[in-house]
């Protein structure tokens, strides 16, 4: 399989592009939007993470900027129903963080303002994607990286408690960030027990 690809940026029409190698081979990719705006303008080096996918009648290689994206973008792909174009649909239509709070807070209504996507597919989208995202709750919450390991542990305890994904994700978003386990906990269940 194609992992990266590194060389000239030739052409961009969205949402494909196409870069050349050195050894003077030119690969289109397919990329989310997200993606094509970071890119660099044409003549200059590039270089992204791939996804090949291969059909009985075509290799259709796609390019990431990010790690994340690209992880994302295999997930979206186990989803029954949803195919490439759907999944780079969605990677266009939300960044990686949008879609990983979407998927934490269940809210539908984000992922049926994507074009092509309707609401069953929404809806098969956050029952599937539930617990698989590469993303952690750092970014479902919108915290820094230093308070992940805190929070997310808050999160897997309120949600043992038996709270909601929504309602443990509100109350750890009123905590301090720097709030220890014990105390997280202890402020998150008063804050649920007032709601």
């Amino acid at each position: 399989m194609i992992g990266r690809i590194s060389g000239t940026l030739l052409e961009k029409n969205p949402p494909q592009i196409l870069v050349e190698t050195a050894g003077g081979v030119g690969y289109e990719l397919d990329v989310p939007m997200s993606t094509f705006y970071q890119l660099p303008k044409t003549g200059d080096k590039v270089s992204l993470l791939t996804h090949l996918v291969v059909r009985e009648d075509a290799q259709l290689l796609y390019g990431f900027g990010s790690e994340e994206e690209r992880a994302t973008f295999r997930q979206l792909l186990k989803v029954s129903g949803v195919g490439p174009k759907v999944a780079l649909a969605v990677l266009s239509g939300l960044s990686v963080s949008d879609l990983a709070q979407a998927v934490a807070l269940q809210e539908s209504g984000r992922l049926t303002k994507v074009p092509g996507i309707g609401k069953k597919t929404a809806e098969r989208l956050l029952l599937e994607l539930k617990g698989k995202l590469l993303v952690d709750v750092r970014i479902a919450v919108g915290g820094s990286g230093d308070a992940a390991p805190a929070a997310q542990d808050i999160l897997n305890a309120l949600l043992a408690l038996g709270y909601s994904d929504k309602e443990a994700l509100a109350a750890i978003k009123q905590l301090p960030k720097d709030a220890a386990v014990s105390d997280g906990i202890r402020q998150a269940l008063k804050l649920l027990a007032k709601a």
